[in-house]
C-alpha cells in the first residue's frame, strides 16, 4: 500500500535498542526512510554505549553483547552521520516516548543540540486506527498486515513501525503521516533546541467527532 505524498517533507520511522535501563545506553539504531508513501532505504547501526556496560535482562531482550559493540562508534558519531536528515524532518516510532527520550538523554549526555523535528507514535495511531486488534505491538501488527519481521532488530522494528504506519494512512485514505494523525485526533510531539512537546492523543478522534455532529 501507499499513498501519494504532497509535502516533500522528511518522514522517518526511528527504533532505538538501549544496552541497560538507562536511557542514555543506545546500543543500536534502526532508521527507515519514506519517499512518495514507500519505505525506500533500512539502515541500521551498532553504538558503543557508555563504558560498554550492558545488562542481561536486555542482552536476553535483542541479543546485543559487549564484543558486539567494542569497535562499534560512540553515539555523537552515528548521530553526526544522521543529524541532516533528522533535521526539519517528521519521524515516528512504535512507542515514541521510549525512542525519543532516549534520543533526548543521549543527547543531553554529550552535550548536543537537540535537532528540529516532529514525531508521532504509531502505537496511538494503531490503537485509534485499529481499536479492535487484541494487541497492537509491532509482531501483531506485522501478522495483521502478512509481514514477517525479526522482532527486536531496530532496523527491523524501524521498518515495520513504517509500514505499518503507512498502511493505517493508506486505508485512512490520508495524504500524509500527518493529516493521519489530525484526522485521529493526535497531536504530533517536537524536539527543538529548547526542550520537547510529548506527541498526545485528544479525548475524541475527529473523524468520530464529525460523525456525531
Amino acid at each position: 500500500m501507499s499513498i501519494a505524498y504532497h509535502s516533500a517533507g522528511k518522514t522517518i520511522a526511528i527504533d532505538f535498542e538501549t544496552a541497560t535501563e538507562a536511557r542514555a545506553s543506545a546500543c543500536s539504531i534502526g532508521l527507515a526512510f519514506i519517499e512518495d508513501g514507500k519505505v525506500v532505504r533500512v539502515e541500521e547501526r551498532l553504538i558503543r554505549p557508555p563504558g560498554n556496560r550492558f545488562s542481561s535482562f536486555n542482552i536476553a531482550i535483542h541479543g546485543i553483547r559487549p564484543e558486539h559493540v567494542a569497535f562499534a562508534p560512540e553515539f555523537p558519531d552515528v548521530m553526526a552521520e544522521f543529524a541532516e536528515d533528522f533535521e526539519g524532518a517528521t519521524m515516528i516510532a512504535h512507542n515514541a516516548s521510549f525512542d525519543f527520550s532516549v534520543l533526548r538523554a543521549s543527547l543531553d549526555m554529550y552535550g548536543l543540540d537537540y535537532p528540529e523535528l516532529s514525531y508521532l507514535c504509531s502505537v496511538k495511531l494503531a490503537q485509534r486506527h485499529w481499536p479492535d486488534l487484541g494487541s497492537h505491538r509491532l509482531n501483531v501488527l506485522a501478522a495483521h498486515l502478512g509481514l514477517s519481521f525479526q522482532h527486536h532488530n531496530a532496523a527491523e522494528d524501524a521498518r515495520i513501525c513504517a509500514e505499518a504506519s503507512l498502511a493505517m494512512a493508506a486505508e485512512a485514505g490520508a495524504d500524509s503521516l500527518i493529516a493521519f494523525a489530525s484526522v485521529l485526533g493526535i497531536n504530533p510531539g517536537r524536539i527543538y533546541r529548547g526542550g520537547y512537546d510529548a506527541c498526545s492523543v485528544a479525548r475524541t478522534p475527529r473523524r468520530r467527532a464529525a460523525l456525531q455532529a
